[in-house]
């Protein structure tokens, strides 16, 4: 989708027209006969969020009702969707340009909307011989936002498409070897240091996690760290960003049944998203010291695989007695937050992993099932930018008591409990490699990977996390005032 700000006449325009209709609006603005604007009222006042669509052959006009007494984080949310709505209809009548314009709407509202929209706009078309239809070229009002204030947000957007592509692609043409080779070409037209572990190296690092797990495996592991660090960073540690990197997960030993494997190439997608979220900073030039690192490997029951009873060597030291070969994530993950201690000493570790069903039984599809260690300040102000961007936290406890079910008679720790309290112990297990170093886990379970379409979230790769990292690091000088 391409973007153009212009001066726009509403009343003269001739194109599809989008028209955010807020409050207070003098109805001499609207582009409206006068019996047109007796039914938007009637609409409106059933329903103060509605749609209306008025023929102005061969174009159309969408006046988006809006509620703008509403708390801001839900009206802009209610303008995601309406746009979601919107671009539906410009795609089923194959149109491909359109313009957008309001009345008693300010920047913020009109930013949401469009974001909405770009958001909507997205399929995942790699495979289809016939391409669906989708916006080519979305034009706004000047009146609202520069072509810089523009630029910025169309530069996070691209950066969330990008990780759905990732996402949706499937492990026949994304296994570790091909995502770091992309990572790297990526990091490189970004700016972004990027280093790449070979399985050799993995080895010689100790990693016992990342090893263990990708035995089973004719596709190698990888490790990759990227590395963004701005002259201007606000923070002399880094912030370290850790993401699940299982490519495809079969459960390995302990297979998974039936349909459970369906949609397993969405496993690796916290490391799709910590990915996208260093290099959206990157490409923004947001002043903040990050660090991601990112194991990358598949599951699977093959060769020499893994297996339960197995006991491994750890990174830092810790053995860990495998308990189910299925609760493979936090096994590279903790390989990865060691590393992240030892080598960067950050000031702040937030890992994002599909990590636990047991997270998606508890909330469903509408939130980020997250819990804290020695992380208050930064988990508060987390949970603010979520509720800002309509990407929520619902917060665990993180209770002592917890440690006592990953207890292990033959190892340090055993890679899972009991069936209760599943999202808890798998969180409390990567806590144990954070160490001293404030920590944030983030199980993004039931929200990285829809099954059927969620308003703007097509079906498949949601990107579902990005916007929440990228507004909290917008905002992280305000943990440095503190």
């Amino acid at each position: 989708m391409q973007f153009e700000i212009k001066q726009i006449n509403p009343k003269d325009y001739a194109g599809n027209l989008i028209f955010v209709y807020g409050t207070e609006v003098a109805d001499r603005n609207l582009p409206l006969s006068k019996r047109e604007l007796e039914y938007l009222k009637e609409c409106r006042e059933k329903d103060a969020d509605s749609l209306v669509v008025f023929d102005r052959l061969p174009y159309k006009l969408f006046v988006v009702n809006f509620d703008g007494e509403r708390p801001a984080d839900e009206a802009q949310e209610r303008l995601r969707r309406s746009a979601d709505k919107v671009a539906t209809l410009l795609r089923d009548a194959k149109q491909t340009a359109v313009t957008l314009t309001g009345e008693g709407v300010i920047t913020e509202e009109i930013v949401a909307f469009a974001e909405g929209l770009f958001l909507a706009d997205y399929s995942f078309d790699r495979y289809k011989t016939e391409k669906p239809s989708h916006i080519q070229t979305l034009t706004i009002d000047h009146t609202f936002l520069s072509n810089d204030e523009l630029q910025r947000n169309v530069r996070l957007w691209e950066c969330i498409h990008q990780c759905r592509e990732w996402v949706n692609t499937p492990v026949a043409d994304l296994n570790a070897e091909r995502f770091a080779s992309l990572l790297q070409n990526h990091a490189a037209e970004a700016g972004v240091s990027c280093t790449v572990f070979d399985k050799k190296q993995i080895e010689w690092l100790r990693m016992g996690g990342l090893i263990a797990v990708n035995k089973g495996s004719v596709d190698e592991p990888r490790f990759v760290v990227l590395e963004y660090k701005p002259a201007d960073a606000l923070n002399q540690k880094p912030l370290a960003l850790v993401g699940k990197g299982v490519m495809y997960d079969t459960g390995g030993l302990n297979i998974k049944p039936d349909d459970y494997m369906r949609e397993m190439k969405s496993d690796m997608a916290g490391a799709a998203t910590m990915a996208s979220v260093v290099f959206a900073a990157a490409a923004n030039r947001l002043p903040v010291h990050l660090v991601a690192l990112l194991p990358l490997t598949d599951n699977r029951p093959g060769f020499n695989a893994y297996a339960a009873d197995d006991v491994l060597r750890m990174y830092d030291g810790t053995t860990v007695e495998v308990v189910n070969t299925d609760a493979e994530g936090r096994i590279i993950l903790a390989d990865a937050i060691a590393y992240a201690v030892s080598k960067y000493d950050p000031e702040l570790i937030i890992d994002a992993a599909t990590l636990t069903g047991a997270a998606v039984r508890a909330i469903g599809t509408y939130g980020i099932v997250a819990m804290q260690q020695n992380a208050d300040n930064a988990f508060n102000l987390l949970s603010i930018m979520g509720n800002k961007v309509y990407e929520r936290l619902v917060a665990f406890p993180f209770w002592p008591e917890y440690d006592e079910l990953l207890k292990s008679e033959v190892a340090d720790l055993k890679n899972c409990g009991i069936a209760q309290a599943g999202s808890i112990t798998a969180g409390k297990f990567l806590a144990h490699f954070a160490r001293k170093t404030p920590y944030i886990h983030l199980d993004i379970a039931g929200v990285a990977f829809f099954s059927k379409k969620q308003h703007y979230y097509a079906h498949g790769a949601s990107g579902f996390g990005i916007r929440l990292l990228y507004a909290f690091i917008q905002t992280y000088d305000i943990l440095h005032q503190s």
